[in-house]
């Protein structure tokens, strides 16, 4: 279920005022392969907010994200960053004895992540692990998808650091952890624990790192962003720079629906009395015969209209959007909806 926590009352400034932590995701929201999201850079030096920036992606040390971000413009060092494979290694020491085998499917900051709780990262089968860990590496083969299909067969505990299709890079969107994942599903017959979003691990321990009163997380993806800050039970803002489309937004289910939406981070400091998506000043929305139809009342803002869409399609269940005049079909074409 959506977060239903409402500061609109609280905070008449900026939406980024009313909250002291924010959870950020990377790939699709801070930065697109090797550049920054429009206005990324500023919005975040500006930002007084403590800065977590957490990612599925586990085939980079905290370290090697940090200098990433450094190397785009943004401030931030590894105490910053929290990955799922940081996630994964902290979830798998607590249910494996000390030094146990585990096999890493992955790269090599994969295994040090392992090795720093005290597990011992070993490479194949032969070695008598009694778990796997796999997390994205653009390196991984049928030859390492062979060595964790033993293991796991044998009844090895197997724990994915996320199960993300797709990883959004500067030439589009490419094979991700969940596709390999797949593989080894279809391979033994198993599932197995997932420790990234949605899952709400990562959220948990990246929070553990201070005292936070009220986090907000912002994300680019329904599906793990903001499916994880629900399963948290976090606000969360749902930017336009990545994966998840209007279209995506509008027929969302219960449990992927975000607090507030913007087109990218700039979005941090508009007004927090219209960044909820939910009614709009200027905006009226009618529902007849399983159809929203939109009216503008003066306003033109598109993306306010597309908040107001998204409000009236989840309150009624409605299965498509009308304009009701020619400023609401200007607004509903700027994101293809009309």
């Amino acid at each position: 279920m959506t977060n239903t926590d409402d500061r609109t009352a609280q905070a008449p400034g900026s939406l980024v005022d009313a909250y002291d932590c924010l959870l950020l995701d990377l790939d699709g929201t801070v930065f697109r392969g090797h550049s920054p999201t429009p206005g990324a850079v500023e919005v975040l030096a500006a930002v007084a907010a403590r800065k977590i920036f957490v990612t599925n992606n586990a085939s980079r040390s905290a370290g090697e994200v940090a200098d990433h971000l450094v190397a785009l413009g943004f401030a931030a060092d590894a105490g910053d960053v929290m990955t799922s494979a940081q996630s994964a290694a902290r979830a798998m020491s607590r249910r494996l004895p000390p030094e146990s085998k585990v096999l890493v499917v992955g790269t090599d900051s994969l295994a040090a992540e392992i090795a720093l709780v005290g597990l011992a990262p070993v490479r194949s089968h032969n070695d008598a692990p009694v778990a796997v860990v796999q997390g994205h590496s653009p390196h991984t083969g049928w030859a390492d998808l062979a060595e964790a299909t033993l293991a796991i067969r044998e009844g090895g505990l197997w724990v994915a650091t996320n199960a993300d299709l797709t990883l959004p890079t500067d030439r589009g969107l490419l094979p991700g952890n969940g596709s390999m994942v797949a593989a080894l599903q279809a391979a033994t017959g198993t599932t197995p624990e997932v420790i990234g979003k949605p899952a709400p691990t990562m959220f948990r321990d990246a929070l553990a790192r201070g005292v936070f009163h009220a986090p907000l997380v912002v994300g680019d993806r329904l599906d793990t962003d903001i499916a994880a800050a629900n399963a948290a039970g976090i606000p969360s803002m749902l930017v336009l720079s990545g994966v998840s489309t209007p279209t995506d937004v509008i027929l969302a289910p219960r449990g992927l629906r975000p607090t507030y939406l913007a087109e990218d981070l700039r979005g941090l400091h508009e007004p927090l009395s219209c960044m909820r998506i939910g009614p709009q000043p200027g905006w009226a929305t009618t529902v007849a015969d399983g159809a929203v139809t939109v009216t503008s009342r003066g306003a033109d803002d598109a993306l306010s209209a597309l908040r107001v869409v998204a409000d009236a399609m989840w309150r009624c269940g409605a299965a498509m959007v009308v304009a009701g005049d020619r400023r609401s079909r200007d607004a509903l074409q700027r994101w293809d909806l009309g």
